[in-house]
């Protein structure tokens, strides 16, 4: 009887166990709210119209050195001397590096040697030859002989300009990439240098906005860091292929400020003022979804949510100006966005 008790009593304690934990699912699967598909989402919308679009507008872009290069040695040798740092201001034709010539230097003297002996041969040939002193032949071999050691003094001399590295336009040293004792060899980056007195600013432009922009025209551009400071832009390349996103570059050139303020790789916008009168599309920023690359809003069409690709020209303060997606009279979502999906039933407000 006993030894049918211990078998019967942890059946009974198992079984209490599971109809409890199934007990407690039931309740639990009762108290979590069940998100129903089908049902329709209460959202906030508004029917698009065009709206005049005379206040100043923007393009976004980034500066860019007008000149960036990196220097390294059209010959082999040890470095003996780096006479700049990162940050030097340079100028064209002012010695950066210094490599190690000492035996080009030796060559050039034993060449010297030779020049002076031949030199020599050929005073005395010359004489000789003329008084049928001895044979024509002779006073020819001293002449080449002279000839090769001064190609030979030549070349070696280009051998030792060339261990002078020299700035080659007017900039700034971005980027030291080498130290004393370091062996320079051709195709190795020893310094980079970068012309910022001339920079130059790209911005992309939706197809639609091409036509605002013309070649050799000035425009103002204002640096994001600096916007007291108004520079002015000549635009000298309008893309001919747009990119990935439908966009044109368009790039200006521009003269940096004396103290050179603005530095490559900084943001700024290119400003301009639209002709009044101008119609265009301007939805609140705060309808649109999706990222800044790829921008979406959702448009209500036959009770349904429907994701649709915008085309963004450019942004003021909150809102936007959309170039390519929306039509007027097009519905547009605006708020009541939680649990909002494409192809949601919508109710609007």
């Amino acid at each position: 009887m006993k030894k049918a008790l211990y078998i019967i009593i942890p059946i009974l304690l198992f079984a209490l166990v599971v109809i409890r934990l199934m007990t407690n699912k039931e309740t639990a699967r009762q108290q979590v709210y069940q998100y129903n598909k089908e049902e329709a989402i209460n959202v906030k919308a508004d029917t698009l119209q065009l709206e005049d679009a005379d206040a100043d507008y923007s393009f976004s872009g980034t500066f860019e050195p007008n000149k960036e290069t990196k220097l390294s040695a059209e010959i082999q040798g040890k470095i003996n001397a780096v006479h700049v740092d990162a940050g030097s201001n340079i100028k064209k034709g002012q010695p950066l590096l210094q490599l190690d010539n000492s035996l080009l230097k030796l060559q050039i003297q034993s060449v010297e040697v030779q020049i002076e002996g031949l030199d020599a041969d050929v005073k005395r040939y010359t004489i000789l030859t003329k008084a049928d002193a001895v044979q024509g032949v002779l006073l020819e071999k001293a002449e080449l002989g002279l000839k090769s050691a001064k190609v030979q003094r030549s070349t070696l001399l280009e051998q030792i300009s060339k261990t002078t590295i020299t700035a080659p336009f007017d900039g700034i040293v971005t980027a030291k990439l080498t130290e004393v004792g370091a062996f320079a060899a051709p195709g190795v980056s020893l310094l980079q240098i970068t012309d910022i007195g001339q920079l130059k600013f790209t911005v992309t432009v939706p197809e639609a906005d091409l036509s605002l922009f013309n070649t050799n025209t000035i425009y103002n551009v204002v640096p994001d860091a600096f916007p007291e400071v108004v520079l002015s832009g000549k635009a000298t390349l309008i893309g001919s292929r747009a990119n990935v996103g439908s966009s044109f570059p368009v790039q200006f050139t521009i003269k940096n400020t004396p103290e050179l303020t603005i530095k490559a790789g900084m943001f700024g916008k290119v400003m301009l003022a639209e002709k009044k009168g101008v119609k265009r599309m301007i939805i609140p920023a705060s309808a649109m979804v999706g990222s800044s690359v790829h921008p979406q809003v959702y448009l209500v069409r036959n009770g349904k949510a429907i994701l649709e690709n915008i085309t963004i020209s450019t942004r003021t303060k909150n809102k936007a100006v959309v170039s390519a997606g929306l039509k007027e009279g097009d519905v547009m979502i605006t708020g009541g966005f939680i649990n909002l999906f494409d192809g949601a039933n919508v109710n609007v407000k």
